[in-house]
Formats: C-alpha cells, sequence, structure tokens
C-alpha cells in the first residue's frame, strides 16, 4: 500500500497498515493456537476474549474516539486530557468486570473457571488494560502518530505469540488467555512511555490552538451510548454462537470472524483519520469525507473479491475443518464490508459535526437487527446464519444512507472546539 502525501489518507493507510499487520500476525496466533490447544480450549478461550473486548469497550465509555474528535485541538490541556480518560476507563472497566464475574454462574456457565481468586483477579486487571490499550490508539493517531499505532500493534501481536508458544510448551490450559495478558502489559508500558514522553509534548509545541473542550460531557454521553450497541453487535454473536451451537461451532465461526472484521477495520481507520483532519479544518469535512468514501470504496473492493476468491484457502490455514464449515460465512462477511463502508463514513462525520442523532440511530440499529437475525438463522443455516445477518443489516442501514445522504453529509456548522 503507497502511502499518500495527503494527511488524511497517509494516517488513513498507517492505521490500516496497523490494522492488517495485526490480522496478519492475528491469524498467525490463532494457526498456532489450534494446533497447539483443542478445538475446545480455542473456542472457550475466544469466548472469553469476546466477553473481556465487550467488557473493555463499555468501560472505556467509547474515551477512545473522543480523544481522536478533541485531542487535537486541545494543545496544552492535551497531557491531562488523555490521562483523565485513562483512570476513568481504566475504573469503569474494572467495575464491568468483576460484575460480569458475579454472573458467570447464571448468563455463562461454561465460563466458571474465571472465578478462581487469581484467574479472576487476572481478568479484571486485564479488562482494565485493554480499555487504556485501545484508547492509546486514539491518543496517537489524534496526536499524528499512526506510525507508533503500527509498532504498539506489531509489538502487542509478537510478544503474544511468543507468550503462546511458552504456554503450550508448559502445557497451560490458560495458555491463550496469558499470552493476551502478558503481551498487553508489555505494550501498554512501551507505548506509554513514547506516547507521555515524547509524542504530546512534540504535539504541545506544534498546536495552533489550545482549547479546552466545551459541552463534551453531552457529546460523550450520546456517543457512548451509540457505540455501546455498535459492541454489542461485534462482541455478542461469538457468545450467541457458542450458547446456540457449542464450542466446536464457536471456534469455526470465530477464527471466519477474526479475517472477515478485517474489512471493517480498514473502513474505521479510514474514519478516525477524517475525525483527526475535520478537528483541524472543519469546513473541509465534505470533501474528505467523499474522498475517504471513494478511496476506501476502490480499495476495499480489490480486498473483497480477494477474500471471496479465497476464502477456503485462507482458512484451510486453520486447518481443514475451518474451511469446511466457515468458508461461506466468511465470504458473507467480506461482502457485508462494502456497505459497512457508507455506514461508517455516516457515524464518523456525525460525530465531527457533533450532531449525533444520525450516530446513535445506525448503531442501535446495527445492533438490533445483527443480533436479532442471527439468533433467528443459527438454528436454521447454522455459523453461515451469522454471515446473513450482517450482510443483510449492512445493506438495510446503506440503502437509506445513500437515498438521503444530504441530511448527514453536511459541512460542520461553524469553528468546533
Amino acid at each position: 500500500m503507497l502511502l499518500s502525501k495527503d494527511p488524511l489518507l497517509r494516517n488513513g493507510h498507517l492505521l490500516a497498515v496497523s490494522s492488517l499487520a495485526s490480522a496478519g500476525l492475528g491469524a498467525v496466533f490463532w494457526v498456532l493456537a489450534t494446533h497447539w490447544y483443542d478445538d475446545e480450549i480455542v473456542g472457550v478461550s475466544y469466548s472469553v476474549l469476546s466477553m473481556m473486548l465487550l467488557l473493555a469497550g463499555v468501560g472505556q465509555l467509547n474515551l477512545n474516539d473522543f480523544l481522536v474528535r478533541f485531542v487535537p485541538s486541545a494543545g496544552h490541556h492535551t497531557r491531562r486530557l488523555i490521562l483523565t480518560c485513562y483512570a476513568v476507563s481504566a475504573g469503569v472497566s474494572a467495575v464491568a468486570a468483576f460484575g460480569f464475574l458475579l454472573l458467570v454462574p447464571m448468563v455463562a456457565p461454561e465460563l466458571d473457571f474465571l472465578l478462581t481468586p487469581v484467574i479472576g483477579a487476572c481478568f479484571v486487571v486485564t479488562t482494565a488494560g485493554y480499555a487504556v490499550f485501545v484508547m492509546q490508539d486514539g491518543a496517537l493517531t489524534a496526536v499524528r502518530r499512526p506510525g507508533w499505532v503500527v509498532a504498539e500493534n506489531l509489538l502487542f501481536a509478537c510478544v503474544k505469540i511468543g507468550l503462546l508458544g511458552l504456554g503450550a510448551v508448559l502445557a497451560l490450559r490458560s495458555g491463550i488467555l496469558s499470552s493476551w495478558a502478558g503481551a498487553l502489559a508489555v505494550s501498554l508500558l512501551v507505548t506509554n512511555f513514547v506516547l507521555l514522553r515524547r509524542a504530546v509534548p512534540q504535539h504541545v509545541r506544534g498546536a495552533t490552538v489550545a482549547e479546552r473542550p466545551k459541552g463534551v460531557l453531552g457529546y460523550a454521553s450520546a456517543d457512548y451510548f451509540g457505540s455501546l450497541f455498535r459492541m454489542a453487535a461485534y462482541t455478542l454473536v461469538p457468545l450467541i454462537v457458542l450458547d446456540q451451537l457449542g464450542a466446536e461451532q464457536s471456534a469455526y465461526f470465530s477464527l471466519a470472524w477474526i479475517v472477515g472484521y478485517v474489512l471493517y477495520l480498514v473502513a474505521r481507520n479510514l474514519g478516525s483519520s477524517l475525525l483527526v483532519e475535520a478537528a483541524r479544518s472543519p469546513g473541509r469535512l465534505v470533501e474528505h469525507a467523499l474522498k475517504v468514501l471513494r478511496h476506501t470504496t476502490l480499495l476495499l473492493g480489490s480486498a473483497v473479491v480477494l477474500v471471496v476468491a479465497l476464502a477456503p484457502q485462507i482458512l484451510s490455514l486453520f486447518g481443514a475443518e475451518y474451511a469446511e464449515h466457515g468458508t461461506t460465512l466468511l465470504r458473507l462477511l467480506a461482502l457485508s464490508s462494502l456497505p459497512n463502508i457508507l455506514v461508517s463514513i455516516a457515524i464518523d462525520s456525525s460525530r465531527a459535526r457533533r450532531r449525533l442523532r444520525w450516530a446513535v440511530g445506525l448503531q442501535v440499529a446495527m445492533c438490533v437487527l445483527v443480533l436479532g437475525l442471527t439468533r433467528l438463522l443459527l438454528p436454521v443455516m447454522g455459523i453461515t446464519g451469522a454471515g446473513v445477518a450482517w450482510l443483510a443489516t449492512m445493506c438495510l442501514l446503506a440503502a437509506p444512507l445513500l437515498i438521503w445522504r444530504t441530511r448527514w453529509l453536511t459541512a460542520v456548522p461553524g469553528r468546533s472546539s
């Protein structure tokens, strides 16, 4: 992927490279996991990680996107803004994780191994740490350091693979989960040293404005409310599959979802770059949004063709049974990423304008449709039903956005803080 000279596309490209590199190494991680650990351990471990991601997403209060939106114009308030968001999100995520452990006997008895004191404490701490891990990506993006987003995700992925191998050698049933926790600790230490000691001071010195963000409580509350539904759509489907179809089918679903979700991340990454540039140049929002729409469609169009054509070969890396059960699912997920481009840009444009009605409505509708259709179709179609649910949902959301695009694709009204 060639890097553009335009900051909008260059930063988006680097964020996309980060996602692709993370996905590639993540695929290697899960290939090794499926060869070194039983399918049941893989399925249960992925479900635990999905729940950890959901709880961290709930706990970080969508402050990742908040930092992307407001840090570019925060000036000397930047460090305090970042550290405040870290503290709030880590605390809330820890409380959410502890609350989940109390509910495990009722809502997820197959995860009762989390209730031992040591493992339970690790689950809570790791969930809080992952919330900070997500936000440091947003902070680095906001100060125009996407190259370090690439570096930190590579560090996380490589350490994770190394610890996975160590867990397999030691025959640890918790090897998959332990590798995530250890890699997370390393990444947090290294990345925040770079962010807070180097990137933030340089950002402050180069700032042309130093505005204390105003009216952010209402913005953050509405944006967080909408983001909860988007996160639920992404993270609850694996638990629905585990509950209705069992651990083995959950493993087949999870590996196809990991590959297909990368295509969603490309659109999300370019949307983050759109937010940063809109904060710096509000009057160019429509121009930037259309540029991102065209560019992302061309970029993902080629990728989708490749994934649809090579889906069996991609999944066979995890084992022949993954290709047998997950090929159609992966193809449907890849196709659904195309209408998702329009949905993603509409959400980020609404955030840039600080008019969140469209963003909240789209994310609520996404959650309701995906989870409802998944529950309806899984008993009939197996894990393929989840792919049909995602494709149908994205098409149903994208169609009205295309028809009424002038209602959400408008310029920022004046200078926003």
